[in-house]
């Protein structure tokens, strides 16, 4: 059987990760600040200020799915907003990371999945906060790929719009629902599902040849038009 963390498990895409990996027998760590209900074990912790919580077993799968959507004008942005999505996004990786490095090197072959976003390749009004520090985890993801091979595969999923709770505010409305539908070439926007799914086989044996990608998954919308 095999060990998988998700960090940032109680909602969203961390929570059908949890879901999708139970169902297919895997043993799911959790950390989150809300309960898990169908972890194998679950810790509540705040990755970024609290102690990290020690994991005996070795890791085969490492996932980090805490995120933000911090949207507004270029010019209302302040320098703390820079820094809380960097935290948030980057630095609290970094922290887990680190801290898990000698569980991921005890499964000998395991794989890293991080979340970036499509506004980094494509750009988008009002996304530079949350572009700005996605386009760190780019860089963290390559960089750790070439640096963990070939014992670690690390890569990161790029997603477009998804209908999470982070997302809520952004898609409450069945209007705006379907304007950003319309955006996107496959004319719907993203589920918790989507992104799990492919999370999931980065992680598996599938994979066993990728590493330092940035796969987008995102309807379509980072590559053509329709």
């Amino acid at each position: 059987m095999s060990n998988l963390l998700v960090i940032g498990a109680s909602s969203g895409m961390g929570a059908a990760i949890v879901d999708i990996a139970r169902s297919e027998g895997k043993q799911v760590f959790a950390i989150s600040r809300n309960p898990v209900e169908h972890a194998f074990k679950h810790f509540e912790c705040k990755v970024l200020s609290d102690p990290l919580p020690e994991i005996q077993e070795p890791l085969h799968g490492l996932v980090y799915c805490p995120g933000s959507i911090n949207l507004k004008p270029f010019t209302r942005l302040k320098p703390e907003d820079f820094t809380l999505d960097f935290e948030l996004n980057v630095l609290g990786a970094v922290r887990c990371l680190q801290f898990y490095h000698s569980n991921l090197l005890a499964a000998n072959f395991a794989s890293v999945v991080m979340f970036s976003t499509v506004a980094v390749q494509t750009g988008f009004p009002y996304h530079a906060s949350v572009a700005t520090s996605k386009g760190a985890i780019e860089g963290l993801t390559r960089t750790l790929a070439a640096e963990w091979a070939p014992t670690i595969r690390v890569n990161a999923i790029a997603p477009s719009l998804t209908d999470t709770p982070l997302a809520e505010r952004l898609l409450r409305e069945d209007s705006k629902k379907q304007a950003a539908a319309i955006r996107h070439p496959l004319k719907r926007v993203g589920e918790a599902n989507d992104l799990a799914n492919m999370a999931l086989f980065l992680l598996s044996d599938k994979a066993s040849w990728i590493t330092g990608q940035i796969l987008h998954v995102d309807g379509g919308i980072s590559s053509i038009r329709s």
